[in-house]
C-alpha cells in the first residue's frame, strides 16, 4: 500500500508540533496542508514525517518539523512583512513562512537542493522568490529584512547578516551551535543599542549548516 501522507501530516502536527508549544494557527495550518514529501527526493519521501532531521547529502538536511515550526513562530511573522530564509534548502521552511502572509525570499547555494525547491515552491508557494547565492553573504540588494530565518545550525551570526536585520523591529531566528555535534539552542535575535542581541529560547539538536561552521566576523 502507498503511504498515507495526509494522515502522516495530521499526525506530525498533532504529535510532534503542537505538543512542543507551537500554537500559531497559520504555522499549524501550513504544516497540515503542505506536502512535505514533495520537498524531498523521491527516494526519501516515505521519511517525510518522522520527527528527525533528514539528510540530503553534502552535509545538508531537511530539519525536523518541530524545529522549523518553532523558528517560524519565534520570528512573530506579520502579514505583509519581508522575510529572508537563508539556507532554504528544498524550500519547506520558506513555504511555511509564506503561509503566514510574509513576502518570502528563499536563499540557497546548493544547486541539487534548488532543483527540488524550484518546482515544488512553484506549485505549493508560488509567491516565494528563489535566489541562488552564497549563504553567508545574505542578501543586501533589496534593503533590510523584517524577518531573517537561518534554516539550520550556525556557530554564530555573521556580522554581514546581522547588518541586514531591519532596525528597529526586525527579528532573526536560527539555531546557535558552537561546534558540530554540540548541543544547540534556537535563538531570537533583535536589534538593540549594542547591536543584534540574541536570546536563547529552546534547545535543538539541529545539524550545522556547512557554510557557517567557521565564518569570520561573528556576533552573538
Amino acid at each position: 500500500m502507498p503511504p498515507d501522507f495526509e494522515a502522516a501530516r495530521r499526525n506530525m502536527v498533532d504529535s510532534q508540533v503542537r505538543p512542543n508549544r507551537v500554537s500559531d494557527s497559520r504555522v499549524l495550518g501550513a504544516m497540515r496542508r503542505l506536502p512535505r514529501e514533495r520537498f524531498l527526493p523521491t527516494t526519501l519521501a516515505d521519511r517525510a514525517y518522522i520527527d528527525e532531521d533528514i539528510a540530503l547529502g553534502g552535509g545538508r538536511a531537511l530539519i525536523e518539523p518541530m524545529v522549523i515550526a518553532r523558528l517560524v513562530q519565534l520570528a512573530r511573522p506579520l502579514e505583509g512583512e519581508r522575510g529572508l530564509v537563508i539556507g532554504a534548502g528544498t524550500g519547506y521552511g520558506a513555504a511555511v513562512l509564506d503561509a503566514c502572509g510574509v513576502h518570502v525570499t528563499a536563499l540557497e547555494e546548493d544547486r541539487a537542493l534548488l532543483a527540488i525547491a524550484r518546482p515544488v515552491l512553484a506549485a505549493q508557494a508560488p509567491d516565494v522568490t528563489i535566489v541562488e547565492g552564497p549563504l553567508t553573504a545574505g542578501l543586501t540588494d533589496t534593503g533590510a529584512w523584517d524577518i531573517i530565518i537561518i534554516e539550520g545550525a550556525i556557530a554564530a551570526i555573521p556580522q554581514t547578516i546581522a547588518a541586514q536585520v531591519k532596525r528597529p523591529g526586525g527579528r532573526l531566528t536560527t539555531v546557535i551551535c558552537p561546534r558540530p555535534g554540540a548541543p544547540g539552542q534556537i535563538v531570537l535575535a533583535e536589534p538593540s543599542g549594542a547591536g543584534l542581541r540574541a536570546q536563547p529560547a529552546f534547545d535543538a539538536g539541529t545539524p550545522m549548516l556547512p557554510a557557517f561552521e567557521r565564518p569570520a566576523g561573528f556576533v552573538f
